[in-house]
């Protein structure tokens, strides 16, 4: 007995100190590969928005999480090669901004979970059978482009009631945007409203686009963002004060007269909510699709007085920001 209890001991005391040299012997903790498809890369504060939700769940660029960042740069068809490029660098998640990128992305895997940060319509895109069963490998967020657009265009008409026309600019090469045109058609039939097409498939169709709008001379532009539209939000918003035409778009951009959508710092943070989950076992199919829950409604009083318009104070009143 005193035999067995003095192995025992011997047993347990070499135990305690090897449990440290068996904890050093431990893999290191998994890092983590992500595949990062856009069209071109993400401005900063929406980049540091979802790295601060990842930071927020322990993930670090560099230590347990890689990106292999492809960019399409304005052209859509380098997406599929793009895709099948993740698949054999055997990512353990691949993160896309646009509908094109997802859509590539799909076609190639049906195992590899695909996560898009701001999806315009995606079960009218085929990317989702539904946004409370996504059912498949892609998950994410909606940043309800279709129903957003007309209430951009209510805006317009509260700002402007005796307009009649307005030009919209939109990536006609997006299939998400096929939803979001025939739902402001509508709205603005709703509105007595003509909206003039202006439809861009690549970045070189941006300036026939902007020389045929002020050919058109509209009562006001509608910018339709997307990623490829995203990029060139500056020179678009410089073309339609030179050309002193009022304009609404989804998020703020400097000399817009308005702008109204989703707050998109919010939207990329709660991104890295999807990325955690299924980084940590959950599945895409089990995920619903989030849509937006805070909204941002800006003004540029300052524009609006170099155009001679009139904000109603009602409109004042609801705005988040009025830039003065």
């Amino acid at each position: 007995m005193r035999l067995y209890t003095i192995r025992l001991i011997a047993t347990l005391a070499l135990t305690i100190l090897m449990a440290p040299l068996a904890a050093e012997a431990q893999p290191p903790d998994k890092v983590y590969r992500i595949g990062y498809l856009d069209t071109t890369p993400m401005a900063a504060p929406l980049w540091d928005a979802f790295l601060d939700g990842l930071r927020a769940h322990g993930y670090r660029e560099g230590q347990n999480l890689v990106f292999e960042r492809r960019f399409s740069e304005g052209n859509a068809e380098r997406f599929p090669a793009f895709a099948a490029e993740m698949v054999r660098l055997r990512v353990d998640l691949i993160l896309v901004r646009t509908t094109p990128a997802a859509l590539a992305a799909k076609h190639v895997t049906q195992t590899i979970p695909i996560v898009i940060t701001t999806a315009n319509d995606p079960v009218g895109a085929g990317l989702v059978a539904s946004l409370a069963r996504p059912g498949g490998n892609v998950t994410g967020l909606s940043v309800l482009a279709p129903e957003l657009s007309g209430k951009r265009l209510e805006l317009l008409k509260e700002v402007m009631p005796g307009m009649t026309r307005v030009a919209v600019l939109w990536n006609a090469a997006n299939p998400a945007n096929a939803s979001v045109w025939q739902e402001m058609q509508a709205a603005a039939r709703a509105l007595g409203l003509l909206l003039q097409s202006q439809a861009v498939r690549e970045p070189q169709d941006l300036e026939d686009a902007l020389a045929r709008t002020a050919q058109a001379r509209p009562d006001a532009l509608l910018v339709l963002g997307d990623a490829l539209i995203n990029t060139y939000l500056q020179h678009i918003a410089e073309f339609a004060t030179q050309e002193r035409l009022p304009s609404v778009f989804e998020a703020s951009v400097a000399g817009c007269l308005m702008s109204y959508g989703p707050d998109i710092l919010d939207v990329f943070r709660r991104a890295a909510t999807y990325v955690d989950k299924i980084l940590k076992g959950a599945k895409p199919a089990d995920l619903p699709v989030e849509q937006p829950t805070k909204f941002k409604l800006v003004i540029n009083l300052k524009t609006a007085k170099a155009l001679g318009i009139t904000i109603p104070p009602h409109l004042l009143m609801l705005a988040d920001e009025v830039l003065q």
